[in-house]
């Protein structure tokens, strides 16, 4: 891997770390209509507010409706009402012949099984003697949790049955003969009505499937219908209930109500596990606050202003967060309880809490049995002993025992609600986002502003990897500090909220959102995985999760749209050209250790001619001077001294005309002695001399000299190309060859660092006439100092390039007179030995095989250009290695692989008694910018308040940062 700047290594791994296209799956289901649909009709730009109270009316109008027409049919076909959507009788047959398929109805999606085990199911006329779905109203003390988690329900509906007529605002219509029931539920602002049938799981099994249980039944004596009292036994009254019941063995609306919670949310596992105060705002529709005991500033105020107001104003829930599910003096750990009451009575502030399992309560002062009570309190406060879970407790001792409080604030019809939803792109970074909500207000009113995200429960399993937490701040347009900041929340993740007064006028809200990621099933997965198995499931949770995020879906402008496209096209072009890039690099670092690989194999198939060791004695050197004819190497003397006379540059010998057209494997190259100086850096490099050129031997006009040689030759790009000589891109030629440093190349002949001259000769006779566009006729080229290669000792050196210069290197002195003129008949390894590096391009010159994104990506004019094909602009050099695509392609980084893509849905309400409050979303490059600026306690607050401010020429000044490199210091002493 190349080495580069620690910045930019730095802002590369950013920059892959993030995607170059967020984006959110809005839609599980194929081509869902009914999700957009809903999305096409979802309000946009600037939203009134509605009366508070005004979609309550329109669905348990619609619940209404559903009940009556399901009546009718019924009553029409003369049968019971059976869910097709929520068939708990169904689903429990269909799993007793196939254990390993799990129930839809008490199994959440992503999930294979489940602990819950009900033995049968029946409906309500088979379980209830008399069966009433109230008896004397709803109240706590009806309430009895099941095998379901769902304390924090059962507390939620403890709470409400303190405030009359909220529990009977939820049932809204029934018919109890036909077996149909429908209730209404808060969800996402709004509210939603849902339809269930009067079918209930059940404890025990009936008496025909209870194998060991009808044994031992029978076995008692004096039984005159064994199966009827064992039905009466086992499978009747509240108690043979598997999930939630009444304390009256006949009441119903219990269990049913906890059934058609379940039904909306997916599934009995859903609700498993939550919190009181999110419970009370799917039962009310009001606004939840979370509150710590040991965040409360005044605690008489607490008192006064909001515990005295519980069943009014507010709603309360508590619970013990800590321990690991102890108990602590009677209290549960981890555990939810509702406050039903709470009096100021005679100096002493006592609140009356419930225990949503209807027994274990406080062991404390003023607990059932407690010194602390008198004939004269249980008068005042109307309490009886009892194991019931109802208890009372001091003030003081509430908040040393309980830490956590829900508050949920009722709204009445008097409250106007605003609300509006978007999608935001959450980057791994937690700053104040550049989408935001504007709010106005046309008078001064008390509001409570809302931030919260889609309700996961409804669409458990395909929640996805990343979880959010919401912030935010309120803003005056014309002022630079932020009024107040959202709640911080401690566990409650689905909303932040606050309450404040404020003046008409324009307002804006900037988000914050703290995106974590964890390693859960992609929806993408959960898809694949139950697509076969359990296609009911996916379509009810896949159609939840479609019309939930519907609400964030928007239509993109024209011009964002554009600008999205073209970053887009931008960046898969890039990536493009990267991988072709770098495929490019490998495929030719390949083929060059293919081609040497290849050439010392076939050396080393011929024996060595050398002497011991591979030393050469002076006489033996003088005697492959004179004639190699394994090399086809000569020295002619007599040629040498008439050229002298000439003055003329080296002339090939004729004979070697005559080989040119043999074949690769053998070659001859002709050594004359010569005194002159070749001007070039290739040895003689005149217009007939062996001259460097890009391919083959020589890229000069006339191949071996001047001469042309004869028409019809090997032409082409892969053949013996040239004009008349061994040339070509593909021939043995340029990097692949024995090339450069280590050939028989240098200045003059046998020369340079490890050649016959370790000095060079003086050279009077300039090269005449240098031909235009070869390596001599540059003057003022610097010459690049050559050497032949030297046996490796670690291996054996090939023949054909064994020579004698090891035996002359470093003592011997040049020969007088003698100057070795090389010139290349034939032969491939010779040929890439003495291949020039003058005339490479700039592709065989570059050895950096990074990707600089500056030089070698797209630029601006070439957005809208086309890509060429992949395997032409790829595999053009190398055709035989374009089915190894797959192979050469580089593994990805980890996080290029799979980058953070963190995409919220969130929505922004605005409850007001102005009833002309409305909200709008502001996306970024809309309307005026808000300056983003740090929270008061953020620790860095002081570095940046001087730079809270945009000023002139801070942009370019922005650009310049972090572009200079550090100074280098020498390395030296002294």
């Amino acid at each position: 891997m190349k080495k580069q700047p620690p910045q930019k290594s730095i802002d590369e791994f950013w920059d892959k770390f993030t995607t170059k296209h967020p984006g959110k799956i809005f839609t599980i289901l194929p081509d869902n209509l009914y999700a957009k649909r809903a999305a096409a009709h979802a309000p946009k730009g600037a939203i009134p507010g509605q009366n508070a109270v005004a979609s309550y009316k329109e669905a348990a109008d619609a619940c209404r409706a559903k009940v009556a027409k399901i009546v009718k049919e019924c009553r029409r076909i003369n049968q019971k009402y059976r869910d097709p959507h929520f068939d708990i009788e169904s689903d429990f047959k269909r799993s007793q012949q196939s254990p390993e398929i799990p129930q839809d109805c008490l199994t959440a999606l992503n999930e294979d099984r489940t602990e819950f085990q009900p033995m049968s199911v029946k409906r309500i006329e088979d379980i209830f003697e008399n069966p009433q779905f109230f008896i004397e109203g709803a109240t706590a003390n009806d309430v009895r949790q099941g095998n379901d988690g769902d304390c924090w329900f059962m507390s939620a509906l403890c709470t409400l049955s303190n405030k009359e007529g909220l529990i009977q605002r939820v049932c809204v219509a029934r018919d109890e003969q036909v077996g149909v029931y429908g209730f209404v539920f808060h969800r996402d602002g709004e509210w939603i009505s849902e339809v269930i049938d009067d079918k209930l799981y059940l404890i025990k099994e009936d008496f025909d499937d209870a194998i060991l249980g009808r044994y031992q039944w029978l076995e008692l004596q004096n039984r005159k219908s064994p199966e009827e009292e064992y039905r009466t036994v086992m499978q009747t009254g509240s108690r043979a209930l598997y999930f939630a019941q009444c304390s009256d063995p006949n009441e119903t609306w219990l269990p049913l109500l906890e059934k058609a919670y379940a039904k909306a949310h997916g599934d009995y596992s859903a609700i498993d596990g939550g919190f009181v105060g999110e419970g009370i705002e799917d039962l009310t529709g009001g606004v939840t606050s979370e509150v710590f005991a040991t965040d409360i500033l005044d605690k008489n105020k607490f008192w006064n202003e909001e515990l005295m107001n519980v069943n009014k104003t507010f709603l309360f829930g508590c619970g013990q967060m800590g321990g690991i599910y102890g108990q602590r003096k009677g209290i549960q750990e981890k555990h939810a309880y509702s406050i039903m009451e709470a009096r100021d009575i005679d100096g002493q502030r006592l609140l009356k809490l419930r225990n949503p399992w209807g027994k274990t309560e406080w062991n404390g002062p003023w607990s059932d049995g407690s010194e602390e009570w008198t004939p004269e309190w249980m008068q005042k406060l109307n309490h009886k002993f009892g194991d019931d879970g109802v208890f009372w407790i001091s003030y003081k001792d509430l908040l040393r025992n309980y830490q956590h409080f829900d508050r949920t604030r009722l709204f009445g019809p008097e409250w106007t609600v605003s609300q509006q939803w978007t999608s935001v792109n959450v980057p791994w970074s937690v700053d104040y986002l550049d989408t935001k909500f504007k709010v106005t207000l046309s008078k001064p009113s008390s509001i409570v502003i809302v931030l919260s995200q889609l309700d996961d429960r409804y669409f458990q399993g395909l929640e996805g990897e990343y979880e959010f937490h919401l912030q935010f701040r309120l803003h005056k347009d014309d002022e630079d500090e932020y009024i107040v900041r959202s709640n911080g929340t401690y566990y409650m993740k689905r909303s932040v909220s606050c309450e404040l007064d404020l003046e008409a006028g324009n307002y804006t809200v900037l988000l914050k959102i703290k995106a974590t990621r964890f390693a859960n099933p992609t929806p993408q997965d959960v898809i694949r995985a139950t697509c076969a198995k359990r296609r009911e499931k996916l379509l009810s949770i896949g159609l939840s999760y479609d019309l939930a995020h519907a609400k964030g879906q928007f239509r993109q402008q024209d011009r964002e749209k554009q600008r999205r496209d073209k970053e887009e096209k931008k960046e898969r072009k890039k990536a493009e050209l990267k991988r072709a890039h770098e495929t490019r690099q490998k495929l030719r670092k390949k083929a060059k250790l293919r081609q040497q690989k290849k050439e010392l194999k076939q050396a080393e198939k011929k024996p060595r001619k050398d002497g011991v060791n591979g030393q050469v004695t002076p006489a033996e050197l003088e005697k492959k001077l004179q004639d190699v004819s394994g090399l086809g190497i000569s020295v002619d003397d007599d040629a040498h001294s008439d050229r002298l006379s000439r003055e003329e540059g080296p002339k090939p010998i004729h004979p070697a005309v005559a080989q040119h057209q043999k074949a690769a494997s053998t070659g001859t190259i002709t050594i004359e002695r010569a005194t002159e100086r070749s001007p070039s850096p290739g040895g003689f490099a005149g217009r007939s001399g062996y001259n460097q050129g890009r391919s083959g031997y020589n890229q000069g006009r006339g191949g071996y000299n001047q001469n042309q040689g004869p028409e019809g030759g090997f032409k082409g790009r892969d053949g013996y190309n040239g004009r008349d000589g061994y040339n070509g891109r593909d021939g043995y030629n340029g990097r692949d060859g024995y090339n450069g440093r280590d050939g028989y190349n240098g200045r003059d002949g046998y020369n340079g660092r490890d050649g016959y001259n370790d000095t060079e000769s003086p050279d009077p006779t300039p090269n005449p006439n240098p031909t235009p566009g070869e390596e001599g006729a540059r003057p003022g080229t610097p010459s690049q100092v050559q050497r032949p290669i030297s046996p490796n000792p670690g291996r054996r050196a090939p023949s054909r390039t064994a020579s004698p210069a090891p035996s002359r290197r470093a003592t011997l002195s040049p020969i007088p007179g003698i100057r070795p003129g090389i010139h290349v008949t034939g032969g491939e390894s010779v040929a890439s030995h003495v291949s020039g590096r003058a005339g490479l391009s700039v592709s065989d010159l570059s050895d950096d095989s990074s990707w600089d994104s500056e030089l070698d990506g797209p630029d601006s004019s070439d957005d809208d250009a086309e890509a060429d094909d992949d395997a032409t602009r790829i595999y053009r050099f190398y055709p035989e290695t374009a089915d190894r695509k797959d192979e050469e392609e580089e593994e990805e980084d980890e996080f290029e692989r799979d980058p953070w893509n963190a995409v919220c849905v969130v929505g922004l309400r605005v409850f007001s008694k102005d009833t002309d409050v409305c909200i709008e979303v502001v996306r970024p490059d809309e309307g005026r910018a808000k300056e983003r600026t740090l929270d008061v306690d953020d620790s860095a607050a002081d570095a940046t308040k001087a730079y809270e401010q945009k000023k002139a020429g801070e942009a370019a000044l922005l650009a310049m940062v972090g572009s200079a490199p550090a100074n280098e210091e020498v390395a030296r002493q002294g």
